[in-house]
Order: structure tokens, then sequence, then C-alpha cells
């Protein structure tokens, strides 16, 4: 005769249940943050194969700035089209083929003999595959694995940037200094490759994929990011990445974050990242202490910008810019008195100040893109707004080398993009009130559309 089951078993039976293993989105971070670092470390190490390059081949720094510049801007303008083809087709392809280019291109520069070899080579091959792999494909894995903490999610995808600054930065001018700046390069070509394997697992291509859920997902809004995955729209992809910058464009929220990025660009990849090295040399110091300025710089810019993300989540965005923008003014207007052949303690400071404020206008960037322009096509409009941010970087980086070949000083490069930030800081009073946010369904049936009343 059996018994009536007590009570009391349920209980225990929920209880001897295993806790949930760690959520596989986490696992997506983990190998987009690998994969972002190696897209990274080639861009962020640039400057330090200024010198040696001027050395070899006598090349002078307005050639060697250019072929940053063109860095920079194939990066900044494919970033748009692999954030359509990122939403299209499979992001671990799209990923593999862009890690595959900067590892060509960072390998092949070892041959080079021509100031013309370098541009093809770090201007093209690096500049597309790093734009594939840009901070849009951060946007689309935050989009697509996360409902709850996507500003956390994008402020770490942010921060690997110094991470690659971070890593390879010290080691690249070491190896530089006693081994040659093409062994370095090919360390660098070799870590992008290595990361690809990972690609194959555990990362995936959507939580549906991974037979998952997003992370933060329950039955009332996992549908959020549904349509970025089902409702693709029809037509090739560049087409449809020019429609959206045509819709994009007929609003003001659009042209004014394009304008803040592109400042944005210009004062941290175009001026600071491509010239600090050069610059602190023009002041006695040794490019071994200015590289670890700059990847102490990026040691803070991953604090800064992971609490970026964390403050996206709670406080207004646009106020948060407005805060970012008006500081790195400020401390850009201190930099050129405080450089010299040894660190002071007041450079210690404009370390400090400026790394914490490096990137950490992505994250409320992203959200803005999100907020005024809907969940479908957030991510290719952030594609063009980052194109406008390597544009500004590109001509950052171009305008610095020549007025520094012209005046044999940086001042000018200083005060010029201070000025730059403080306009960012102004133009963000007169974004709009409410999202101009536009649905994908609607958008392919009409070209026009109501806004979404929603206070930012």
């Amino acid at each position: 005769m059996s018994l009536p089951s007590s009570p009391a078993e349920p209980a225990l039976a929920v209880a001897s249940r295993p806790r949930p293993r760690l959520h596989r989105a986490w696992l997506v971070v983990a190998v987009t943050v690998l994969a972002l670092v190696a897209a990274a470390a080639f861009r962020s190490t640039t400057g330090a194969f200024f010198e040696p390059l001027e050395s070899e081949f006598g090349w002078t720094r307005s050639q060697l700035s250019m072929a940053v510049t063109i860095n920079l801007v194939v990066y900044g303008l494919a970033a748009p089209f692999a954030a359509t083809l990122l939403e299209r087709f499979s992001m671990r392809a799209v990923a593999a083929i862009a890690l595959t280019l900067v590892s060509a291109g960072a390998g092949l520069a070892v041959f080079i003999t021509q100031v013309w070899h370098l541009w093809i080579l770090w201007g093209g091959l690096v500049g597309i595959g790093t734009g594939a792999m840009a901070l849009v494909f951060g946007a689309v894995v935050a989009n697509r694995w996360f409902v709850r903490r996507r500003g956390l999610v994008m402020g770490i995808f942010s921060a690997a940037n110094a991470c690659g600054q971070l890593i390879f930065l010290p080691t690249i001018v070491h190896l530089t200094g006693h081994h040659g700046w093409r062994v370095a390069s090919l360390l660098v070509a070799g870590f992008a490759l290595a990361i690809v394997p990972l690609l194959f697992w555990p990362f995936a291509n959507s939580p549906a994929a991974a037979k998952t859920t997003a992370y933060g997902a329950d039955e009332t809004d996992a549908s959020e990011s549904a349509p970025a995955a089902s409702q693709r729209p029809a037509g090739g992809a560049v087409a449809e990445t020019f429609k959206v910058l045509g819709h994009a464009m007929k609003f003001r929220a659009f042209w004014i974050l394009a304008f803040t990025f592109w400042i944005c660009g210009w004062s941290t990849n175009g001026l600071i990242q491509t010239h600090f090295i050069p610059a602190s040399h023009d002041h006695g110091m040794p490019a071994t202490t200015a590289s670890g300025l700059l990847a102490l710089i990026g040691v803070f810019d991953i604090i800064g910008t992971i609490a970026s993300g964390w403050l996206t989540d709670r406080v207004r965005p646009w106020l948060l810019l407005v805060v970012y923008y008006g500081l790195r003014g400020v401390s850009l207007l201190t930099v050129h008195s405080l450089m010299g052949p040894t660190v002071e303690p007041v450079l210690w400071i404009f370390i400090l100040f400026y790394g914490l404020d490096w990137v950490a206008t992505v994250p409320p960037t992203v959200v803005l893109c999100r907020k005024y322009f809907g969940p479908v096509r957030a991510t290719v409009v952030f594609g063009w707004v980052f194109a406008f941010h390597m544009v500004g970087a590109g001509a950052g980086a171009l305008t610095a080398g020549i007025g520094r070949d012209i005046s044999g000083s940086y001042l000018i490069a200083w005060i010029t993009a201070a000025a730059l930030c403080f306009m960012a800081a102004g133009s963000l009073f007169f974004l709009p009130g409410a999202p101009e946010a536009f649905d994908a369904t609607k958008q392919a049936e009409t070209d026009t559309n109501e806004s979404v009343p929603e206070p930012i």
C-alpha cells in the first residue's frame, strides 16, 4: 500500500534542484570582448610605430598620419554596412572574416617598402576588418542577448578598446625597441587569428540559436529584441544601410549625435591615441614612458566606461554626455603645459581624468540611438553615428600631424580639440524632448512616421 506524499517532499525536491549555470549570454560577452580587443590592438598601437618607421624609411609625420587617417575613415565607414550584415547574416561569419582581415593587414605589413603599401594595409585591410568588428558588433550582441543590463554590457564592450591598448601597447613598445616593429606587428596578427575558433563556441549568433533566451527576458519583454532577428527588411544590404541613413537624416537627434561623436573621435582616437606618444617625445619624454602613460589611460578608461554604462541605466544619457564632453575640453586645455621629459604629479591628474572620460560617451550614445530610432534600426543608426566618430578621428589625426609639421608643436591641436568638445557639450541641449523612434515594419511601408512621445 502506497503512502501519501508528505507536504515537505515538494519543497525538498525544489531545494535539491541544482542552481542554474552561468547564463550563455555572459560567455558570448567574453568572446565578444576578446574579439574587440583583438580588433582594437593594432589601431591603438600605431602611434608606437611612428618613430621606427620614420627612422627606417624617412617618412614624414604627415605621411604616417595619412595612413592612420585612411584606417580610421575606412574603419568608420565600414561600421554601418557591417551593422546591416550583422543583423541580416551570421554574426559569427562576419566576425571571423573581420578578424582574418585584421590579421592579414598586420602580418603583411612586415613586407612594406613604400608608404602607399602602408596606406593599403593599415587603411584598407585593417580598416575594413576593425570596422566590421567596431562597437556596432558589440551593440548587436547587447541588443540581441540582453533585455536588461544593456548599458552595463555596452560599457564593458567600450572598455574592450582600452583593453587592447592596455594589453598590447607596452608589449608593442618593448618588442619594437628590442626586436623591431615587424615582430610587434606579427604579434597582433597572431592574436587576432587566435580568436576565430572561439566564434564557433561558446559564441552564438542569437539566444534562439543557442536554445536559450536573452538575459533578463521574460514572457512580457522577450519579444522586445525579436524584431531585430525576425523582421529583416527586404532588399540589398547596401541599399538598406543607405535607406536607414536617409530616414535618420530627417531628424535633428541624428545630426546632434553624429556631430558629438565626430568630436569624440577627433579628441580620442584621432588626437590622443595617435599623437600622445610622439607629442610626449617632442617634450623629451622616452617612448617607453609615454606608452606606459597611454596604457594607464586605458586602465582608467576601463573603469570609467563600465561606470558610464552603469550610470546610463540610471541617469539621463544626454546629461551624462554634457558632463563628459565639458570635462574633456577642460583637460585638453592643460595637457600641453603638463608635458615634459619626466612625469610630474600634475600629469598624473590628466592621465586619471582623461582616462575615465575616454570613451565613456559610448553607452549613453548607444542608448540614445535606441531611444530615438527604436530597437530594430538602432544598430544601423549607431553604425552611421560611429562612422562620423571615425571620420572625426581621421580628421583629427591628419590635422594634428600637419599642424605639428608646420609649427613644430601640438599646441594648436590641443586647443582646437578642447574648443570642439565645448561645442559638443553645448549642442546636446538642443536634443528634442521626445524620441523619434520608428518601427521596422512601418518603415518598410512608408518613408514617414509619427514620433513616439516618451520623455528622455
